[in-house]
Protein backbone atom coordinates (compact mmCIF):
# COMPACT_ATOMS: atom_id res chain seq x y z
CA UNK A 1 0.00 0.00 0.00
CA UNK A 2 1.65 3.38 -1.02
CA UNK A 3 2.59 5.87 2.22
CA UNK A 4 -0.21 8.23 2.62
CA UNK A 5 0.03 11.82 1.56
CA UNK A 6 -1.86 13.02 4.84
CA UNK A 7 -3.77 11.69 7.88
CA UNK A 8 -6.25 13.95 9.49
CA UNK A 9 -6.76 12.28 13.16
CA UNK A 10 -9.39 13.40 15.86
CA UNK A 11 -10.52 12.54 18.85
CA UNK A 12 -14.39 12.25 19.42
CA UNK A 13 -15.88 11.59 23.67
CA UNK A 14 -20.06 11.64 23.91
CA UNK A 15 -20.92 10.62 20.59
CA UNK A 16 -23.47 12.41 18.57
CA UNK A 17 -25.82 13.29 21.41
CA UNK A 18 -23.86 14.95 23.35
CA UNK A 19 -20.38 14.51 22.22
CA UNK A 20 -17.58 16.45 21.63
CA UNK A 21 -15.10 16.45 18.52
CA UNK A 22 -11.62 17.96 18.10
CA UNK A 23 -8.50 17.19 15.36
CA UNK A 24 -5.43 16.72 16.47
CA UNK A 25 -3.87 19.51 15.52
CA UNK A 26 -6.98 21.70 17.48
CA UNK A 27 -7.99 23.69 14.01
CA UNK A 28 -11.39 21.68 13.90
CA UNK A 29 -13.65 22.22 17.62
CA UNK A 30 -16.76 21.27 18.08
CA UNK A 31 -20.05 20.43 20.17
CA UNK A 32 -21.73 17.41 18.67
CA UNK A 33 -25.39 17.56 18.97
CA UNK A 34 -28.36 15.72 17.88
CA UNK A 35 -30.34 17.58 15.35
CA UNK A 36 -33.78 18.40 15.84
CA UNK A 37 -35.31 16.53 13.40
CA UNK A 38 -34.02 13.36 15.42
CA UNK A 39 -35.14 14.81 18.75
CA UNK A 40 -31.97 16.83 20.21
CA UNK A 41 -31.65 20.17 21.12
CA UNK A 42 -29.86 20.72 17.76
CA UNK A 43 -27.26 23.41 19.66
CA UNK A 44 -23.93 21.75 17.81
CA UNK A 45 -22.43 20.12 14.52
CA UNK A 46 -24.04 16.56 13.84
CA UNK A 47 -21.75 14.14 11.29
CA UNK A 48 -24.13 14.58 8.46
CA UNK A 49 -23.14 18.47 8.31
CA UNK A 50 -19.57 17.54 8.68
CA UNK A 51 -19.03 14.93 5.91
CA UNK A 52 -21.37 17.11 4.04
CA UNK A 53 -19.03 19.95 4.19
CA UNK A 54 -16.19 17.37 3.71
CA UNK A 55 -17.73 16.28 0.51
CA UNK A 56 -18.36 19.47 -0.96
CA UNK A 57 -15.20 20.50 -0.57
CA UNK A 58 -13.08 17.63 -1.96
CA UNK A 59 -15.82 17.42 -5.09
CA UNK A 60 -14.97 21.59 -5.73
CA UNK A 61 -11.28 21.04 -5.17
CA UNK A 62 -11.31 17.95 -8.25
CA UNK A 63 -13.88 19.71 -10.27
CA UNK A 64 -10.82 22.53 -10.48
CA UNK A 65 -7.81 20.01 -11.12
CA UNK A 66 -10.09 17.98 -13.84
CA UNK A 67 -10.77 21.76 -15.23
CA UNK A 68 -7.28 22.55 -15.09
CA UNK A 69 -6.76 19.62 -17.21
CA UNK A 70 -8.55 20.34 -19.67
CA UNK A 71 -7.83 23.89 -19.93
CA UNK A 72 -11.36 24.77 -18.67
CA UNK A 73 -12.03 26.91 -15.35
CA UNK A 74 -14.04 25.40 -12.79
CA UNK A 75 -12.40 27.70 -9.75
CA UNK A 76 -14.99 29.07 -9.09
CA UNK A 77 -17.38 25.83 -8.88
CA UNK A 78 -19.76 26.16 -5.71
CA UNK A 79 -20.92 22.77 -4.87
CA UNK A 80 -23.95 22.61 -2.49
CA UNK A 81 -24.10 19.32 -0.52
CA UNK A 82 -27.24 17.42 1.04
CA UNK A 83 -26.09 15.08 2.92
CA UNK A 84 -29.72 12.71 4.71
CA UNK A 85 -30.00 10.05 6.84
CA UNK A 86 -32.43 7.54 5.72
CA UNK A 87 -34.14 4.77 7.65
CA UNK A 88 -33.25 1.28 5.95
CA UNK A 89 -35.15 -1.17 7.86
CA UNK A 90 -34.77 -3.09 10.76
CA UNK A 91 -33.53 -0.32 13.21
CA UNK A 92 -30.58 0.69 10.81
CA UNK A 93 -29.83 3.63 8.55
CA UNK A 94 -28.00 4.84 5.31
CA UNK A 95 -26.64 7.99 4.09
CA UNK A 96 -27.49 9.60 0.58
CA UNK A 97 -25.89 12.63 -0.86
CA UNK A 98 -27.04 14.87 -3.60
CA UNK A 99 -24.75 17.03 -4.83
CA UNK A 100 -25.60 20.85 -6.88
CA UNK A 101 -22.95 22.16 -8.75
CA UNK A 102 -22.72 25.41 -10.13
CA UNK A 103 -19.84 25.95 -12.69
CA UNK A 104 -20.51 29.29 -13.92
CA UNK A 105 -17.83 29.68 -16.20
CA UNK A 106 -18.38 26.96 -18.35
CA UNK A 107 -20.85 27.68 -20.60
CA UNK A 108 -21.20 24.38 -22.66
CA UNK A 109 -23.73 21.77 -20.81
CA UNK A 110 -22.18 18.61 -22.39
CA UNK A 111 -18.57 20.12 -20.76
CA UNK A 112 -20.04 21.11 -17.58
CA UNK A 113 -21.78 17.48 -17.22
CA UNK A 114 -18.78 15.66 -18.29
CA UNK A 115 -16.24 17.66 -15.97
CA UNK A 116 -18.49 16.75 -12.94
CA UNK A 117 -19.08 13.07 -14.20
CA UNK A 118 -14.75 12.82 -14.63
CA UNK A 119 -14.61 14.14 -10.88
CA UNK A 120 -17.23 11.82 -9.29
CA UNK A 121 -14.72 9.05 -11.25
CA UNK A 122 -11.86 10.53 -9.34
CA UNK A 123 -12.65 12.38 -6.00
CA UNK A 124 -12.15 10.44 -2.91
CA UNK A 125 -15.17 11.09 -1.72
CA UNK A 126 -17.00 9.42 -4.35
CA UNK A 127 -14.57 6.68 -4.50
CA UNK A 128 -15.17 5.97 -0.90
CA UNK A 129 -18.92 6.03 -0.98
CA UNK A 130 -19.56 4.33 -4.58
CA UNK A 131 -21.65 1.12 -4.30
CA UNK A 132 -22.38 2.40 -0.48
CA UNK A 133 -24.32 5.49 -0.91
CA UNK A 134 -26.48 7.09 -3.34
CA UNK A 135 -24.93 9.64 -4.46
CA UNK A 136 -27.30 12.13 -6.67
CA UNK A 137 -25.39 14.88 -8.93
CA UNK A 138 -26.95 18.31 -10.18
CA UNK A 139 -25.17 20.79 -12.43
CA UNK A 140 -26.15 24.59 -13.39
CA UNK A 141 -29.76 22.42 -12.46
CA UNK A 142 -29.72 19.44 -14.78
CA UNK A 143 -28.99 15.99 -13.72
CA UNK A 144 -25.91 14.19 -14.69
Amino acid sequence: MPKPLYTAEAHVTGGRTRGHGRTADGRLDVALRQPKELGGDGEGTNPEQLFAVGFAACFATVLALVGEGRKLDAHDAAVDSRVSLVPSGNGAFKLTVELDITLPSIGDPGQRADLVRTAHQICPYSSATRGNIDVTLVVNGAAV
